[in-house]
């Protein structure tokens, strides 16, 4: 059986799903659905391992999409389960094939890893299931292995690097920008979106290097090679840990005097901000999402979640909020995977705390991306929006 959290109060929780297959309740694929008034819904994301911190969040999201909304989607009452996604495809691959297995599942949302997507998605296609991703970011995933039953509500990797590349190289002009980064598929795919549109803007690059992937705490050798090329700034991509050790590192070297830094996101989001803390003053990310968003959708969205969990929301929150939202309009037209694919082409604009957005014909988010600046308020550092940046074009 897969690990399962409870969730309080309206939300009701179903403990075992891969005993489920056979029973007599009608099952969630194709024109089938629940005819009993009820929906029900899976939440595969980690609940252990390295990302468990992310899967927190998301789950805080879409708990609160559902508060919010007396326990409805779709105005059917809805039947949660949230499952363990673990810390990789040996576990999220098999955790996702029994979801889709599962005639009582109607839908599923969530997913951290971009390979257990990838690895889930012939499953989902197959059983005609809607799985709504929303963080794995693998270009991919609506790209060359595109299915009518996956959709995206995160974004794609290659866009968080494409949407600022521009705006760096009107930023250094004659001079070159350094690339480091995880030697991995997700480090490969940010670098080259943000190489694509800093090269196209007439950007040069002084240099590139790839540190090996969750083994690196000394990057002390990559930056004194960084320091030595004399770029006139630095783009990186890193997450969770290593985005940690990096920051406090460079800092550590003093090449914040010297050399702008900028980076996706993900570098400075959540609880990878907290433990830098002034390490990171004056970092430039991009995202499509930052809980210093000046609209009303945001304000209230910031206002409840953080009374609900004591922390600021982030973007595996919001990511998975909007799940919440676009699944509230899909299953008016039923709880089939065909009917709630349909319900997903017929969404429309989105109303979020991101902003306003709609879903692709590739079945991501048509987003804006943000320009933003680690700087301290009040006793807090923070992701304070500068600027829009232009809409990537992938």
């Amino acid at each position: 059986m897969r690990a399962t959290r409870t969730l309080p109060l309206a939300i009701t929780v179903t403990l075992a799903l891969s005993a489920c297959g056979g029973s007599a309740l009608s099952g969630g694929g194709g024109d089938g659905g629940s005819d009993d008034g009820k929906v029900k819904i899976a939440l595969l994301v980690p609940q252990s391992g390295v990302y468990a911190p992310l899967g927190k969040d998301m789950e805080a999201g879409f708990r609160l999409y559902l508060e919010e909304n007396d326990n409805k989607l779709g105005g059917k009452d809805v039947e949660l389960t949230v499952v363990d996604e673990g810390a990789g495809p040996e576990d999220g691959v098999p955790a996702g094939t029994k979801l889709a297995q599962d005639e009582s599942v109607d839908a599923v949302v969530g997913i951290v890893n971009s390979a257990v997507a990838l690895g889930l998605t012939d499953s989902f296609t197959e059983a005609k299931k809607p799985l709504i991703i929303t963080n794995a970011g693998a270009n991919d995933i609506t790209g060359k292995s595109a299915s009518p039953y996956v959709w995206r509500t995160s974004f794609s990797n290659g866009e968080v690097g494409e949407a600022i590349g521009g705006h760096v190289a009107k930023e250094v002009g004659d001079g070159k920008v350094y690339l480091v980064g995880p030697d991995y598929a997700a480090g490969d795919e940010f670098l080259a979106g943000f190489k694509k549109s800093f090269v196209a803007g007439g950007g040069k690059i002084a240099g590139t290097q790839m540190t090996p992937f969750g083994k690196t705490t000394n990057f002390q050798p990559y930056l004194q090679k960084v320091r030595n090329a004399k770029p006139k700034a630095v783009f990186a991509f890193y997450a969770g840990a290593e985005a940690v050790t990096f920051v406090k590192q460079y800092d550590q070297l003093g090449l914040h005097e010297d050399i702008p830094f900028y980076a996706t996101g993900f570098l400075t989001e959540g609880g990878a901000l907290k433990a830098q803390g002034k390490s990171a003053e004056g970092i430039f990310t991009s995202l499509h999402y930052s809980s210093e968003l000046d609209n009303d959708k945001n304000k209230t969205f910031v206002k409840a979640y953080t009374e609900a969990n004591k922390v600021p929301p982030t973007v595996y929150s919001m990511q998975t909020y909007d799940a919440g939202a676009v699944l509230d309009k899909a299953l008016a037209k039923g709880t089939g995977g065909d009917q709630i694919v349909e319900g997903l082409k017929s969404t429309g604009e989105v109303d979020s705390p991101r902003g306003p957005w709609s879903f692709s014909d590739k079945q991501g988010p048509d987003q804006t991306y943000y320009l933003r600046k680690v700087e301290k308020k009040g006793d807090a550092w923070t992701n304070v929006i500068e600027s829009e940046l232009t809409k990537p074009s992938s």
